[in-house]
């Protein structure tokens, strides 16, 4: 598949020129494939709230509800501040070592599984976001390997320097 992109603004316009898709790729790692396996449990969660809602209800506590919101509100920050450095850094070929990536080396997926979807579920009475969470997170500990095999070969020592300094690696 093909795309335009703009190389740079000359004296006639824009210089425009068709570049692959896969270079878009390089932007999504393992985000396709865990996307793909966690789906059929998103189709899942959805059909059995559709059959019977009452089956997926959930009532939480006050103590419960207060605490969602904020490990929501913690995980909504880490995964957008993840999202900014993936941005920001791989067009530019650039391993990312801080921030949420020097506690682990996939915050994103490791946000969205273990606080957004599971406390975005008790905040929207129901437990299925921590089914879809925990099926995300296993499709994360799944396919990570191969991305992570990518960047070693990329970054080389530079990688290996990381993974020995991130906090919480095994996560």
């Amino acid at each position: 598949m093909w795309h335009c992109r703009k190389l740079a603004a000359g004296p006639h316009g824009a210089v425009m020129r068709l570049v692959r898709t896969r270079e878009i790729k390089r932007l999504v790692g393992s985000g396709d494939r865990i996307a793909e396996f966690t789906l059929p449990a998103v189709i899942a969660a959805v059909g059995l709230t559709a059959w019977d809602p009452t089956i997926v209800r959930l009532t939480a506590p006050p103590i419960l509800v207060a605490t969602s919101m904020a490990a929501l509100g913690l995980g909504v920050a880490i995964w957008a501040w993840s999202v900014i450095l993936i941005l920001q850094n791989v067009p530019r070929h650039k391993l990312i070592i801080g921030g949420p990536y020097a506690w682990v080396k996939h915050p994103l997926y490791t946000a969205v599984a273990l606080l957004v979807l599971p406390f975005g579920g008790v905040l929207l009475n129901t437990w299925l976001g921590v089914l879809i969470g925990a099926v995300l997170y296993l499709a994360s500990r799944l396919f990570s390997p191969a991305e992570e095999e990518a960047l070693a070969r990329t970054f080389d020592g530079e990688w290996d320097r990381y993974v020995r300094h991130v906090r919480l690696a095994w996560l």
